[in-house]
């Protein structure tokens, strides 16, 4: 899997089918592995290295833009609540994950960080398949108008 400059670069190159959209700090994109559904990256744009390393109203708009994304992921999906988690030791350039947890999960699993997850049986992210989900949040993230131009 490419790193996180990686997608970036092919995100801006329109060539990042997982893309939903940019917003000001940086492009929302469906995960590769979808171990629970909606689940969500957020790239920073331009790429940092770490949260620390921007300045306090990059660090305000890339914390703004990944609650967006919750608030869209509630409104799209059935979760009951989302997860944020900002890591960085994998891929030490700046990535917020926004997972939608639902109430639907093994009881087992409900109160678990959603890795404890078979990441080797859960679904891929599919362009068709995700197609509808990708629009909506798209929808809920830009609005109609903005939508429809992308």
């Amino acid at each position: 899997m490419p790193m996180i400059a990686d997608r970036v670069e092919l995100a801006r190159r329109g060539a990042n089918d997982t893309v939903i959209c940019r917003l000001p700090s940086g492009w929302v994109v469906l995960g590769d592995v979808q171990v629970l559904p909606g689940w969500c990256i957020l790239l920073a744009d331009p790429v940092a290295a770490s949260l620390n390393d921007l300045d306090d109203a990059r660090r305000a708009e890339f914390l703004h833009d990944m609650t967006r994304l919750g608030d869209a992921l509630l409104q799209v999906t059935s979760a009951e609540r989302i997860n944020y988690e900002i890591l960085g030791n994998s891929e030490p350039e700046l990535h917020a994950h926004v997972i939608p947890r639902y109430a639907t999960e093994p009881p087992e699993r409900r109160r678990l960080p959603a890795w404890f997850y078979d990441w080797d049986a859960a679904p891929l992210y599919d362009a068709e398949t995700h197609a509808g989900l990708r629009n909506a949040l798209r929808t809920a993230l830009l609005g109609e108008a903005s939508s429809a131009e992308r």
